[in-house]
C-alpha cells in the first residue's frame, strides 16, 4: 500500500526542515499544507524555503496561484490527492507539509461535499464585503447561519467568507451541509506532529520574525500594499505592516505585535493538534 506521510505542527516549529529530511530519505516529493505560501508574490510573510533549503526536493503548492485567486480547502484536498496519485506512480511514499490545520485535516479525514459557488455568487459577496466591511460579512453569516456563526472562528474572515458564500449558493445554512464523516482512503497515513516546550516555540517564532524583518519583510509588504484588500494578504506579518504604512504604530511596535500575533496563531495551531490521534511526535533539529 502507498504511504502518505504528514508532517505538521505549529508555525516556526521546523516543519519544511524535516520534511526536506524524509523527502531525501524515500527520494520523494513534498505537497505543502500551507493556505498562504500557495500564493505567488509573498515569499518573505510565508516563510516559503529557498532553494538551499529544499536541497533539490520537489516542492508541489508553492507560489501557483496569483493574490487574487481564490482558494479552499476542498480545492487543496483534489489537488493535493492528485499530485500525491501521479508522486505513488513513481515512489512508495509522497510527502505532506504544512501547519494549515483545516488543509491537513481535509487531506487526511476528507471534507464534505459542497455545491459548486458560481463565480457571479462569489464576486458579488466579495465586492460587498470589500465595501461594507468584517463586520457586516459576520453579520451575514449569522442571518444566514446562527449554528455555524456560534462555532466557528469569527476573526477568521476567510472561513466566514467561505461559509456565506456556500449558504447562498446552497439556499440552505452551512452548518446542514457539514455532516462530520470521515471519508476512507485507500493509502496509508502516517501524521508527525513537531512538538516542543511553549518557550522554546515562542523564542523561535521572534527569531523567524526579525529573520523576515532581515530579509526584506518592508519591500515586501509595500509591494502588494495597493491589494491589501485581498483576502490572500489578510494574514500576520502583512496586516501589521499595512498598519505601520497607514500611520497608526511605528515600525518597531508592527514588529512585535507580528511575533505576537504569530505566538497567538501558533496557540490556535497547539489546539487543533491537542484533538488529533494516531500522531508521531517529532522533536526538530536547530
Amino acid at each position: 500500500m502507498k504511504k502518505l506521510i504528514v508532517v505538521t505542527g505549529p508555525t516556526a516549529s521546523g516543519k519544511s526542515d524535516l520534511a526536506v529530511r524524509l523527502a531525501l530519505q524515500h527520494d520523494t516529493e513534498i505537497i505543502s499544507a500551507d493556505s498562504r505560501q500557495i500564493f505567488k508574490g509573498i515569499p518573505i510573510v510565508t516563510a516559503i524555503p529557498d532553494m538551499s533549503q529544499r536541497m533539490g526536493v520537489t516542492h508541489h503548492l508553492m507560489e501557483m496561484l496569483p493574490l487574487d485567486a481564490y482558494y479552499s480547502a476542498a480545492m487543496f484536498e483534489e489537488d493535493a490527492l492528485r499530485i500525491a496519485r501521479s508522486i505513488w506512480a513513481r515512489r512508495d511514499v509522497a510527502i505532506v507539509c504544512g501547519g494549515s490545520m483545516m488543509y491537513v485535516d481535509a487531506l487526511i479525514n476528507g471534507i464534505d461535499e459542497l455545491p459548486t459557488v458560481p463565480e457571479a455568487i462569489r464576486a458579488s459577496l466579495a465586492d460587498d464585503w470589500s465595501r461594507m466591511g468584517d463586520d457586516w460579512l459576520r453579520d451575514r453569516l449569522r442571518t444566514l447561519d446562527k449554528e455555524y456563526y456560534a462555532q466557528v472562528d469569527r476573526a477568521n474572515m476567510k472561513r466566514v467568507f467561505h461559509a456565506v458564500e456556500i449558504c447562498l449558493a446552497a439556499g440552505v445554512p452551512y452548518s446542514s451541509l457539514r455532516t462530520g464523516r470521515r471519508k476512507r482512503r485507500d493509502f496509508e497515513i502516517e501524521k508527525i506532529v513537531i512538538e516542543m516546550p511553549r518557550e522554546q516555540l515562542f523564542d523561535r517564532i521572534n527569531r523567524r520574525v526579525m529573520r523576515m524583518v532581515e530579509a526584506g519583510l518592508e519591500e515586501e509588504a509595500r509591494s502588494v500594499y495597493h491589494l491589501r484588500h485581498l483576502n490572500s494578504l489578510n494574514t500576520v506579518g502583512l496586516k501589521e505592516m499595512f498598519a505601520y504604512f497607514d500611520g497608526e504604530m511605528d515600525f518597531d511596535t508592527a514588529v512585535a505585535r507580528i511575533q505576537k500575533n504569530t505566538r497567538v496563531y501558533a496557540k490556535k495551531q497547539l489546539t487543533w493538534l491537542k484533538k488529533s490521534v494516531d500522531t508521531q511526535q517529532a522533536t526538530p533539529e536547530e
